[in-house]
């Protein structure tokens, strides 16, 4: 089995980050470490933290600075990065270790279920399994993971405020295609809840197409604040 670690970056998590890890324990006591990445939180998020995770350190604030941090603090073969707002299977190193055995692939993304009953978040589920299944780009959602050689040969997470793991994807995709587990992370609602399910859906398509467009990410970024707040 080769040695994993899980990278949680988080930011003003103080409500739900005990949760989060203890979740996280049987895959500790697998043999995975648990290193939390803080970008400068307001909240007790780091001293809640610390007695659940095996790392808790700190870096700019921004996903992909956090995880590049929480990547370089770890030795391990493989990385697994994880919203603090999602939980992954109980068996997802095993299903990571032997799909990336069985099929030489390098990184990959579990399929991914909205938590909740409502029908169009069903629905927005699908739809994002599907998009990545065929284009080959996975969510931050989705718990990307990758083999450490492989995450360093195309140097980390690009310094972007937005649309990391879309930009992550294009790099590795120059490698192999991804791992797509058919087992289930579960993520939270609060964003679709917090914003609006179509209003949010909408606002990623759009965002998503301009990047694609070549849109600046930190222009992005700043319109994606804009949007938020207003709702």
């Amino acid at each position: 089995m080769p040695s994993f670690s899980i990278i949680v970056p988080v930011l003003d998590e103080a409500p739900g980050i005990e949760t989060a890890l203890q979740a996280l324990a049987p895959l500790r006591r697998a043999g995975a470490s648990v290193t939390v990445v803080d970008g400068g939180s307001q909240d007790t998020t780091a001293a809640l933290a610390m007695p659940l995770a095996d790392r808790v350190i700190e870096a700019p604030r921004g996903r992909a600075s956090q995880m590049n941090a929480g990547a370089r603090d770890s030795g391990a073969d493989i990385l697994v990065f994880l919203h603090a707002d999602t939980t992954l299977p109980p068996n997802a190193l095993d299903a990571i270790a032997s799909g990336l055995a069985r099929t030489g692939r390098q990184w990959g993304r579990f399929d991914v279920t909205i938590a909740g009953a409502d029908v169009l978040l069903r629905f927005v589920a699908l739809l994002m399994n599907l998009r990545s299944r065929l284009t080959g780009v996975a969510t931050g959602d989705q718990a990307i993971f990758v083999r450490r050689e492989a995450f360093e040969a195309i140097g980390g997470f690009p310094d972007i405020p937005l649309m990391e793991d879309v930009a992550i994807s294009k790099r590795l995709l120059r490698r192999t295609r991804p791992l797509a587990l058919e087992d289930r992370v579960v993520t939270s609602a609060r964003r679709w809840k917090r914003h609006g399910t179509l209003r949010t859906v909408f606002l990623m398509w759009r965002l998503r197409l301009a990047f694609a467009l070549g849109a600046d990410p930190r222009r992005l970024a700043r319109r994606y604040d804009v949007e938020r707040t207003s709702s």
